[in-house]
């Protein structure tokens, strides 16, 4: 943690795109690093059975046994931390203690670079995506263009873009919208 301190790793959140990238590249030169990506429909299809908070312990200790640690921090996405700890511990391949607390990218360095290498992969595939598609905003539910380019899609084609979750509320809001105006024109 006190070389990723060192570094000036933290949240991603308090660091600017372009620090961020910087500290990726150092990160990643430096340290082990595992990122595990899943496409929108491996989410939705898992969130057929399971909880996102679940689909995320099981991405973590994906992550983490990848890595082999004998000692992870993990930020923990249940609101009680000790039960997401011990849903992560329940998915690892290999013995691991498991440290998990709420906002853990602003208490251990080592969250917070790993937040940004997570934050710069995802903000590299939302710019991939970008180029392909057009302004798509940046992918998250309080984004206005994100809001407008999801709307303009399911209006346009009926469903949402592949690059989309279905099972994501924001996606699901648009179209029970659209099912409203729909049934009102009657």
């Amino acid at each position: 943690d006190a070389e990723c301190r060192a570094l000036g790793a933290r949240d991603s959140k308090e660091l600017t795109p372009s620090r961020r990238t910087v500290l990726c590249r150092e990160i990643t030169a430096r340290f082990p690093v595992a990122v595990v990506a899943y496409s929108p429909g491996e989410i939705d299809t898992a969130r057929e059975t399971m909880t996102l908070n679940d689909f995320m312990a099981r991405a973590h200790a994906e992550v983490i046994s990848r890595l082999g640690p004998d000692l992870a921090y993990v930020d923990a996405c249940d609101v009680d931390a000790s039960r997401y700890g011990g849903n992560v511990s329940a998915h690892l391949r290999s013995p691991c203690r498991i440290v998990s607390g709420h906002h853990a990218d602003r208490q251990y360095a080592v969250v917070g670079a790993a937040s940004i290498v997570a934050k710069v992969t995802r903000d590299t595939a939302i710019a991939a995506l970008a180029s392909e598609h057009g302004e798509i905003g940046s992918g998250y539910p309080s984004d206005p263009y994100t809001v407008a380019h999801l709307e303009k899609y399911l209006r346009d084609r009926g469903h949402p873009p592949p690059y989309a979750r279905r099972s994501w509320a924001t996606v699901r809001d648009i179209e029970d919208r659209i099912r409203q105006r729909s049934l009102s024109e009657f």
